[in-house]
């Protein structure tokens, strides 16, 4: 074997081979992080949570899949940014200053994101009291539509004239939703 076919045979078993696994690593955990999200979304979509005469299954299903979708999503983030400093240490790059570094960042971008940070907890609060989901029909503000997806920080809802309106989790004040009964 010639000296570069050695030497390259060396190169790619080094670096180009460790991204790759880190890769492939993270493309796995995101598929069965989010296959084991869905069943456990499933299962709380069929579970019997409401003892008594309000049992009420579509909304179950309903807040699961919200639920799941977010869950998902937050998995996927986290994968991700984890797998990129692992890549961009195997090509040499100090983290450690990076680190120490993201906690003044942080802060920085957390007095200038005030609105952002708002919408996410909005989006939180919202989540947890159970206020609409996925396919509720919904007036909020001066929009009156379905409910197509919920997220931290946006929801998405559709009006009967067909458009598609992106309504940010923490300008939302009042919401009706048509679709919970009493």
């Amino acid at each position: 074997m010639s000296e570069f076919m050695r030497s390259f045979l060396d190169w790619v078993a080094g670096t180009p081979l460790r991204i790759l696994i880190i890769l492939v690593t993270a493309v796995i955990t995101q598929s069965f992080g989010s296959r084991a999200i869905g069943k456990a979304m499933t299962k709380l979509a069929s579970a019997d949570l409401v003892l008594g005469p309000r049992n009420i299954v579509a909304r179950q299903k309903e807040r699961a899949s919200t639920i799941g979708g977010v869950l998902t999503a937050t998995l996927k983030v986290a994968i991700w940014i984890i797998a990129t400093a692992m890549a961009l240490g195997e090509f040499g790059f100090d983290l450690g200053p990076l680190i120490a570094s993201a906690g003044i960042v942080g802060v920085a971008v957390g007095l200038g994101a005030q609105t952002l940070v708002r919408d996410i907890l909005s989006g939180i609060f919202m989540l947890i009291e159970d206020q609409y989901g996925v396919g509720d029909s919904v007036q909020v503000l001066e929009i009156e539509g379905v409910v197509e997806k919920v997220g931290l920080r946006v929801t998405t809802v559709r009006d009967p004239q067909g458009t598609l309106w992106y309504l940010r989790n923490g300008e939302i004040l009042k919401v009706g939703n048509l679709s919970q009964s009493g």
